[in-house]
């Protein structure tokens, strides 16, 4: 039987919310490394069993706001509100209290290590010293730290990713490993070394499941921690 990938949908935020959406590169994604990806409403209530029934979970990219204890400083976030953000969070705990594979995508990713105590900027733009990070053509190289389950993942010390966002990390805890760095020092892997697969990807590494990028492993590593 192929493992149950849940993939928690997303929503137009930008358009008020009114409608879920989710790339079709994320569904493909798990079912070329062998999974079976299961799509999940805000529905917290209807979602209390989730981490029993499903064999891992995938959080993807999005635009919402997270609370201010995410932020560093007395930093907010610029983005709109979302009911996904309760359901994320609740789904992320139990998944991980049961030591279940997670695998985070851009928001997802910051979801996961801020749960851990991670903390963020909402704009990249006002950082000094550091590149643009959110634009559909952008690319740039990520470094692998070695030694970490990234670098054990894709086997190689670097490679190009794409780059789609504004929020990022700027600090994390004892109990969270960064797995990657941008050149201008940016976070942009993390795991936590507790988990048996808890992993998180800034670059939104769906968009090159057709492609033959390394980065594409950690699909089919999280589709061999769930079965």
């Amino acid at each position: 039987m192929l493992p149950k990938i849940a993939i928690l949908l997303d929503e137009n935020t930008s358009e008020g919310g009114t409608r879920y959406e989710l790339g079709k590169n994320y569904v493909e994604a798990i079912v070329r490394a062998g999974g079976q990806p299961v799509g999940l409403f805000f529905t917290p209530d209807q979602l209390i069993d989730a981490a029993d029934i499903y064999d891992g979970l995938l959080c993807p990219g999005g635009r919402f706001a997270y609370p201010d204890h995410f932020y560093a400083q007395d930093w907010t976030s610029k983005s709109p509100a979302s009911d996904r953000f309760q359901t994320e969070l609740q789904l992320v705990e139990a998944f991980l209290a049961r030591n279940k594979p997670v695998l985070g995508i851009c928001a997802g990713m910051q979801l996961l290590a801020c749960v851990r105590g991670a903390k963020m900027t909402p704009d990249l733009v006002t950082t000094e010293h550091v590149s643009r990070h959110d634009g559909t053509d952008l690319r740039h190289e990520v470094d692998i730290v070695p030694d970490t389950r990234l670098a054990t993942i894709t086997k190689v010390r670097s490679f190009e990713v794409n780059s789609l966002h504004r929020e990022a990390l700027v600090a994390v805890p004892d109990t969270v490993v960064v797995g990657a760095y941008s050149d201008d020092g940016i976070i942009e892997a993390i795991e936590l070394p507790d988990q048996k697969f808890a992993i998180g990807v800034q670059w939104h590494q769906e968009k090159f499941c057709r492609e033959d990028h390394p980065g594409n492993a950690l699909f089919d590593a999280i589709i061999a921690a769930a079965s």
